[in-house]
């Protein structure tokens, strides 16, 4: 890994997509500016960013501030201006494919139908960076769109959960890499030892 770390959070911005489904990416970055102390007011990339620290490294924080299918070219805009390695560089989304509260963090992989990361696939030409991913499930009876641009319901705190979880997972990717954090995180093979990651409980 180089200088910095870059974390991309995907949403739509809008006071009326704040709490939908599709925006798990945008909340693990509104917690992550909560336990990091690091703002991202600053408009840059087409994005909101913020820079901090954590662990002894540099970090910075993106949510682009545009439709999520076009979230491609601020993160590539950002790549390109921190001469970005792409093992530096970490995308948090929402799953269908995914239960309801479960995350699966991978080093690289296809868009699995997610437009957003399909956009940032397209503007980078690779898929050869990490994903975080956070279940949001599917219905059986919406509209996949009507889905999850609407709120969770009976689900809720399962997603609360989630984020908390997917906001440890970022601060372990940030502090040991990729390999530890699949190690520790990913569905079904969870450690029982415990990683310091400068959080309390």
């Amino acid at each position: 890994m180089g200088d910095i770390r870059v974390v991309v959070g995907l949403g739509n911005p809008g006071d009326e997509y704040a709490d939908t489904r599709h925006n798990m990416g945008f909340k693990v970055i509104d917690l992550l500016v909560e336990t990091l102390k690091i703002e991202t007011k600053k408009r840059k990339f087409g994005a909101r960013t913020g820079t901090g620290e954590f662990a002894g490294k540099r970090l910075m924080l993106l949510k682009p501030w545009q439709m999520m299918n076009c979230s491609g070219e601020p993160v590539a805009k950002a790549v390109s201006f921190y001469k970005l390695a792409f093992d530096d560089l970490l995308v948090v989304t929402d799953d269908m494919d995914l239960e309801p509260g479960r995350i699966r963090i991978r080093a690289k992989g296809s868009a699995g139908g997610h437009k957003g990361l399909a956009d940032i696939i397209q503007e980078l030409g690779t898929d050869e960076f990490a994903r975080l991913r956070i279940g949001i499930g599917h219905s059986t009876e919406a509209d996949p769109v009507d889905f999850v641009l609407d709120r969770p319901t009976e689900e809720k705190p399962l997603l609360d959960e989630a984020v908390e979880k997917a906001r440890d997972t970022v601060l372990c990717w940030v502090e040991y890499g990729i390999e530890a954090t699949m190690n520790r995180f990913n569905v079904g093979r969870e450690k029982k030892t415990q990683i310091d990651t400068g959080l309390d409980g």
